[in-house]
C-alpha cells in the first residue's frame, strides 16, 4: 500500500502545482489527434494503423495521464508500438509543433509547461529508438534522417 500512497501523494503534488486533470488531458488528447488526423505530414502514418479511433484515444489518455500525473494507468510498450514506423526527425518536429500549439490553446500555463516538458522528452526518446531499430546510433545532438539510414 505504500506505493499507492506514494503515487497518490505525487499525483495530488502535481495537480495543486499544474492545474491539470483527466479532464484536461481528455481535452487535450483528443484536440491534438484532431489535429494529427488532419495533418498532410502526420495524418497518412496514423490513417494507415488506426481504423477505429475510440480505443487509441482511450488510450493516449490513460498514456498522458501516466505521464503526466504519475496515475499509472497505461500499461503498454510504446517503443515497439513506434519502432516500425516510417518516421524520422521531421515526423517528430511536427508531431511537437502541433502537441506543443494544442498544449498552448487548451491549458493553462502550467499544465501547458509541464505537459511539453514531458513531450519533447518522450519525442526524443522514441526518435533515438527508432533510429537504433533502424540499426542508426545517434551522437549527441544528433537526429534521425531516414533517407540517411542504411537501408
Amino acid at each position: 500500500m505504500e506505493g499507492d500512497e506514494r503515487r497518490a501523494r505525487i499525483t495530488a503534488e502535481i495537480v495543486a502545482r499544474t492545474g491539470i486533470t483527466e479532464a484536461m488531458i481528455e481535452r487535450l488528447v483528443h484536440a491534438f489527434y484532431d489535429k494529427v488526423r488532419a495533418d498532410a505530414v502526420l495524418g497518412p502514418v496514423f490513417d494507415a494503423r488506426i481504423q477505429d479511433w475510440g480505443p487509441h484515444l482511450k488510450q493516449m489518455c490513460a498514456f498522458w495521464s501516466s505521464v503526466a500525473l504519475m496515475t499509472g494507468r497505461y500499461h503498454g510498450t510504446p517503443m515497439v508500438k513506434h519502432a516500425p514506423l516510417p518516421v524520422d526527425a521531421a515526423h517528430f518536429d511536427r508531431w511537437l509543433e502541433l502537441f506543443e500549439q494544442t498544449a498552448r490553446e487548451t491549458c493553462p500555463p502550467e499544465a501547458e509547461a509541464h505537459f511539453v516538458e514531458r513531450a519533447r522528452r518522450i519525442a526524443a526518446s522514441l526518435e533515438l529508438g527508432i533510429a537504433n531499430a533502424n540499426g542508426v546510433m545517434l551522437g549527441i545532438g544528433e537526429r534521425f534522417r531516414r533517407s540517411e539510414a542504411v537501408q
